[in-house]
């Protein structure tokens, strides 16, 4: 592999494509950024409190479940591989989820207003289960209360603003350290900020879904984005871990 003319190892591309990431994430919002966020806000004061009840709740109760069951069909910490190999592994696992994604999307759209309501916990599920396997992928332990909250922190890297995203990867760029003052209880995360920020991400285009006649295109576009920006996001997080 090659960087200008100089051939490098795979690891040595690896570090190089990471050190540009962390340069992104630690980016402070640009008045775009900020001016996306105001809108979003506002689009929130519109929608009825009985669609925040539900969502939030949904969101809380739905992602314990899939942190508190999926340790059990996750399989364990694969060992003795190199981070090729490794990545390999999780390109592979990244097609079939995309595939399961885009299916999910493209059904529930289909099926309008009733059925839209549904994709946002089943994507959620595929989503969390994703990064279950892909922490397994990358040699850690998901049976470990802090390597489950390492893959909230991920999920939030990926669907947040940008200005969230800087308080979530300041936490994770020392997370060795940090999670030394973690609580041992996951009813101390913090539900709100994770279910606002999420929603925020992906709002409009999950009510352009539920549009019939068009829902099915949508749905199966956005996941199909949606996923191979939670892998993207998942490789750099573990690499940093990786190479820590």
């Amino acid at each position: 592999m090659y960087i200008g003319d100089y051939m490098i190892s795979y690891d040595d591309k690896a570090l190089h494509e990471l050190q540009i990431w962390k340069s992104k994430m630690r980016k402070k919002p640009s008045i775009i950024d900020k001016a996306s966020k105001g809108v979003q806000n506002k689009f929130n004061d519109i929608l009825p409190d009985a669609y925040h009840e539900i969502i939030t709740s949904a969101i809380k109760n739905l992602t314990k479940a899939v942190l508190f069951g999926s340790k059990y069909v996750t399989k364990p910490p694969i060992k003795n591989l190199s981070l090729m190999e490794r990545e390999k592994l999780v390109k592979e696992k990244t097609k079939i989820y995309k595939t399961t994604a885009i299916i999910e999307g493209a059904a529930t759209g289909a099926g309008g207003i009733v059925l839209g309501l549904t994709d946002l916990p089943l994507l959620l599920s595929i989503k969390i289960k994703f990064l279950y396997d892909v922490a397994s992928i990358y040699g850690f332990d998901v049976s470990d209360y802090k390597e489950r909250l390492y893959i909230l922190n991920i999920f939030q890297l990926a669907f947040s603003s940008k200005g969230h995203v800087n308080e979530v990867f300041e936490k994770m760029e020392n997370w060795e350290e940090y999670s030394k003052s973690l609580p041992n209880d996951i009813n101390s995360f913090d539900w709100k900020s994770f279910q606002q920020e999420y929603r925020d991400y992906i709002d409009l285009a999950k009510l352009l879904q539920m549009i019939p006649g068009i829902g099915a295109v949508i749905g199966s576009y956005v996941n199909n984005k949606l996923m191979k920006k939670l892998s993207a996001t998942a490789i750099q997080a573990y690499r940093m871990r990786v190479f820590e």
